[in-house]
């Protein structure tokens, strides 16, 4: 992760972080709840598409944010602070409006979800840093992931060039979860449904990549982000039998099943 705003920090110093206020909730399916949060042109610039959040308790007006160093280390304050750590991509950045919007999914107790379904206009959020996809342009895609992907996956596609093929796979829990993406006319949508099986405990997205045959292409980029054991299964998978090197694909666990996680490495 890059510091959100490094010439602002002095030399040799600290800098607080950004904190973004909620401007508006949206419920985009029963599982997603859409943040816009509002703050200053710098924070919006910086805040993607990756980036790191920093939550504080529900209900607290005034949390006891770290710092950021020059170099983008976070330093915490000593004690009790009650902010967590986590990564996410931004659906949209609007610099000029001072505005980003946030997706959280709302499967699990964790920090970020707890926020997001109680989350309110007027509420805080930090902001500390960001970061990349790890995605890069190819003729060819794969694309796979969950719910929690669904803003990368997004972002991906609408970067993507006109005459890209390839095939996207989304694991949702049923219709309802499925969200409007736009694509490339060469790039086939696939949405796979769980059903009753709770997040993290589906092999869908393991089994649609293995009844795929390899590309049989050098142009070709696989992007994949879910739960980790899913996307541990699926990356043997492109560097076995697909045959994919390293520059070809980018595959990271996003979430653990019963476990909150802080960002991934």
């Amino acid at each position: 992760m890059r510091p959100a705003d490094p010439t602002s920090v002095p030399p040799g110093g600290l800098r607080p972080v950004h904190v973004l206020t909620v401007r508006a909730v949206t419920s985009v399916t029963p599982s997603v709840r859409r943040v816009t949060l509002a703050g200053p042109v710098a924070a919006a610039t910086s805040a993607g598409p990756t980036v790191s959040v920093l939550v504080p308790r529900v209900g607290d007006p005034a949390p006891r944010w770290p710092q950021v160093a020059r170099d983008g280390r976070i330093v915490w304050p000593q004690g009790s602070h009650g902010v967590a750590l986590r990564s996410y991509t931004a659906r949209r950045e609007d610099p000029a409006a001072g505005e980003v919007d946030v997706d959280f999914v709302l499967h699990g107790d964790g920090p970020a979800a707890t926020w997001a379904a109680a989350a309110a206009p007027g509420a805080v959020l930090g902001v500390a840093g960001s970061g990349p996809l790890g995605h890069r342009p190819a003729g060819r895609l794969l694309l796979a992931g969950d719910e929690t992907a669904l803003p990368a996956i997004s972002r991906i596609l609408a970067e993507a060039a006109p005459g890209t093929t390839g095939l996207v796979l989304l694991e949702v829990a049923d219709a309802a979860e499925e969200q409007p993406l736009p694509a490339p006319p060469g790039v086939e949508l696939r949405w796979l449904h769980r059903g009753t099986t709770p997040p993290g405990a589906s092999t869908l997205l393991a089994e649609a990549v293995a009844a795929r045959p390899p590309p049989g292409a050098e142009d070709v980029f696989a992007w994949v982000a879910a739960e980790s054991a899913a996307v541990r299964s699926v990356r043997a998978d492109l560097r076995g039998r697909w045959g994919l090197s390293r520059a070809q694909h980018h595959a990271i666990g996003y979430w653990r099943r019963g476990r909150a996680m802080a960002p991934a490495p």
